[in-house]
Order: structure tokens, then sequence, then C-alpha cells
């Protein structure tokens, strides 16, 4: 009994100190000695993780599971390689350029080959804020964090130049791409004065950012920008041999799905991860990824069922592809009606534009590139400038300018980014073409690029 009075008299003691140490708590952040929480680094390293996952092996599978056999293995080693290249390139001058000082266009280079982000003789990690004031991130996390994000865009454009495109040409491209197109469009939307921790900079955010665009996890630098890509992409390379004439079914719908599942459980990481914390915006934005792709695999099935009289497992696969992209701008953007508007609407949606928009710009974007992820994310990305609205159950708060507002500034961000992507692919895809090639010959293409390139195959013939 005396033993527990004592202990209730210290926890007294020390709880009367609470406030105190909450009041002293902004300045210490803006002292730079805030410590990171350990419950939001573990997320944030799960996070990661998980939107590695999502290309190695989630994409590779879904991707290669809609190609022919021939081109199975080329499709795995394009978005393994790919990714790996990404990795590289962003750990020498892509995370500077995307989130340190710069101008409303580019960062800097203070963080080449991530220097500043570990001192080794005092030990010190560098940190980085969120969105909370007084929070922050180790700042080698929020680096890989963001890796990983750059890393998937880039692959996500080889769906559309797949069974035709060089090895050699689309490495090249993917750094052209990535150093003038990837990390711009990524400072424009993404970079604000609060996460440089530069002592003495005097940040300027980013364009888009500036306007007050809304994307919360990729909508406009991860989705249009890849589909846009691959759209103009496919425009250079052309149609494959006998598209049209000689039937090309997927040669492994069983791949496609299980992709397609291991690409909705990473995507946990991608939209849930982007709150930068364990909280409340990571909640909202997991129940609304949850809910907004069941509810697109499900309309896009019934739309494919009304229309074509059988409900197929890629249409359901594809559903649930297009209802991730349309909400990963909306994610911790928008409340639960909006994940539930979003997330049927965008189903029908996207059925149409990888059949009826399709055919009307006929364009070979093999695995539907532009018809899911770019259609899908200006869906999304405008989408997300109405249901932020607090009426409408969204987030959006005192803040919120009004759903005209905020949709004309979605929309511009939109055509910002639509332009420029396309003119940036399109210079990228030409210098491709008139060096090292694009197009492998027709011998090639017809044998197929497992053996033409790689010398193996995917499976024991």
């Amino acid at each position: 009994m005396q033993r527990s009075s004592k202990i209730s008299r210290s926890f007294l003691k020390k709880a009367a100190l609470i406030p105190v140490l909450a009041a002293l708590s902004p300045a210490l952040a803006r002292a730079g000695t805030a410590v990171p929480n350990k419950g939001d680094m573990a997320w944030m390293m799960t996070s990661t993780a998980l939107v590695l996952l999502m290309s190695v092996p989630a994409l590779g599978l879904y991707y290669g599971g809609l190609v022919r056999t021939k081109n199975m293995l080329s499709v795995l080693m394009q978005v393994f390689v790919g990714f790996s290249l990404i990795t590289v390139l962003w750990c020498v001058y892509g995370y500077s350029l995307a989130f340190t000082a710069g101008n409303a266009f580019i960062g800097g280079f203070s963080r080449v080959f991530l220097a500043g982000t570990f001192n080794a003789a005092t030990g010190v990690f560098s940190t980085v804020g969120t969105f909370d004031k007084g929070v922050v991130l180790n700042e080698l996390v929020y680096a890989a964090f963001q890796c990983t994000f750059a890393a998937i865009t880039c692959c996500l454009i080889l769906g559309a130049l797949v069974e035709r495109v060089k090895f050699s040409g689309i490495l090249l491209f993917l750094i052209f791409w990535f150093t003038f197109c990837y990390c711009p469009v990524a400072h424009m939307v993404w970079y604000w004065p609060g996460l440089d921790t530069t002592p003495g900079a005097k940040p300027v955010g980013g364009l888009l950012w500036q306007w007050g665009a809304l994307d919360f996890a990729g909508g406009t630098v991860v989705h249009i920008n890849s589909g846009v890509a691959g759209l103009v992409g496919a425009m250079f390379l052309g149609k494959r041999l006998g598209l049209g004439k000689e039937p090309m079914p997927p040669h492994s719908l069983t791949m496609t799905m299980i992709g397609a599942s291991l690409l909705w459980f990473g995507w946990f990481g991608f939209n849930a991860g982007s709150a930068l914390e364990a909280n409340g915006s990571a909640a909202l934005a997991f129940m609304n990824t949850y809910l907004a792709t069941a509810c697109a695999v499900l309309t896009w099935m019934s739309t494919e069922w009304l229309i074509k009289g059988k409900p197929s497992m890629l249409g359901a696969a594809s559903g649930a592809v297009a209802g991730l992209v349309a909400i990963t701008p909306a994610a911790g953007n928008v409340g639960i009606p909006g994940a539930f508007v979003i997330g049927l609407l965008v189903g029908p949606i996207c059925f149409w534009g990888v059949t009826g928009l399709k055919r009307m710009i006929r364009v070979d974007d093999a695995l539907d590139v532009f018809g899911v992820h770019a259609l899908g994310g200006v869906f999304g990305a405008l989408a997300t400038g109405i249901f932020n609205d607090p009426a409408l159950g969204g987030p959006g708060g005192a803040a919120y300018p009004g759903i005209w507002a905020q949709l004309l500034i979605q929309a511009k961000a939109v055509g910002v980014v639509i332009v420029w992507t396309a003119v940036v692919s399109a210079i990228g895809f030409y210098l491709v073409k008139h060096t090292v090639g694009l197009r492998v010959s027709e011998e090639d293409e017809r044998e197929g690029l497992d053996t033409t390139i790689h010398g193996e195959r995917a499976y024991d013939m």
C-alpha cells in the first residue's frame, strides 16, 4: 500500500510537467532538436517496403501475365532492372532535385549522393518535418519512401511499350525521363518549405503546391505522369506486329490476378504511408484505399458483364487497379462518402478508357497504361477537388476555398502535368529512337524478346 502511494505521488509529479513539455515542444522543434517518433518511423519503413512490393514482384507479375509467353521474362527484366536503375539515380541526384530548396520548378544539389543525411563523425541523422508542427522523420526514411514512388512511376510506363521495345532503349529513356520529367513534377507538386531543414535556407514551394493543388499520394506525380508518357511512347513505337490480325491474349491471368492482389496490398503503404505519420490521416487514407478499390472492382465487372455478357477475371483485376489509381490523390483528402463515389465511378470510366477511347485514338498502348493510369488519375485528381469539401465529408476544413475554386486549381495542375510530361516524353523518345534505337527488329519481335534480348525463357518449353 505504501509502495503504491509512492508510485502515485511520483506519477503525479511527472504528470505535472506534461503541460510544460507540451508548451516547449514547438520551440524544440524549431531549434532542430525534435526527435522522430518510433511508431511513425516504424510505419514509414513498413510503408516503404510495401511500395517496393508493389513493383517487385506485384507490377512485374501483373504486367507479365498480360503479355504472350515469349515476352514474359522481358517484362520481368524491364520492371526489375528499371526499378533498380531509378533507385540508384534517386540516391545520386533525384532526391536532391525533387525535395530540396531551389525554385518553383526544381530543387538544388544539397543532397547529391544523400549528402548531409547522416554525419558519421557525430552519429547525427538529419530530419525532415511532416504535416504536423514539431513532428519529424529521419530524412533517410523519407528519402527511401519517396524513392519507391519514383521507381514505380517509371516502371508503370513500361506497360504501354511491352513486346516490341529495346531493352537498352527503354533504360536510356528512363534515365532521361526520370531526370527531366519525374523530378521536376514531384518538386512542383510535393515540395513545400516545411520539409526543408537546411540551415539558413529560404525555400520556395513547388509551383503546384503554391497554387494549392491537392495530391495526397500521386494522382498527378505518378499516374497522369506515367500514363501520358506511356501513350507518347506507344505512338513512337507503333503497333505490335499482327495486332488486330492474330490473337494476343494474356498468357496467364492467374499471374495477373496475383499481381493485382499484391498491388492492392502494397498500395496501403503507397497511400496511407503518404500521411508521413501513423495517425488519423493515415487511417483515413487506409480505409479509403480499401473501400474505393472494392467499389471499382464491382463496377468495372458489372459494366463489362452488362456490355459484353460475361464478367472476366481481367476486368475485375483491371477494376482494382483503376480504383487504386483514382483514390491515390484523394486518399487522405476525402472522407468515406468521397471514396464511395470515386470507387463506383472510376470503374466504368476506365472501362471506357480501355475500350471506346482506345479505339478512338488508335494507339497500341499494349497494357492500357493511359486508359487506366492517366484517365483514372485525371478523374481522381478532379474528384479530390470536389470531395475535399467538408460539406461532402471531406477534411478540407476552413482552408477549403469552395468546390469551383478548388476544382479549377486541380484542373490547372492536371493540365500542367499533361503538357510537361507529353513534351519531355516526346523529346526523350525522339532522342532514344535516333541514338540507340527504340524498337527491336521484326525478326526479334516475332521470335519473342525473352530469347532474342535476354537469351532465356520464362518457362521450359
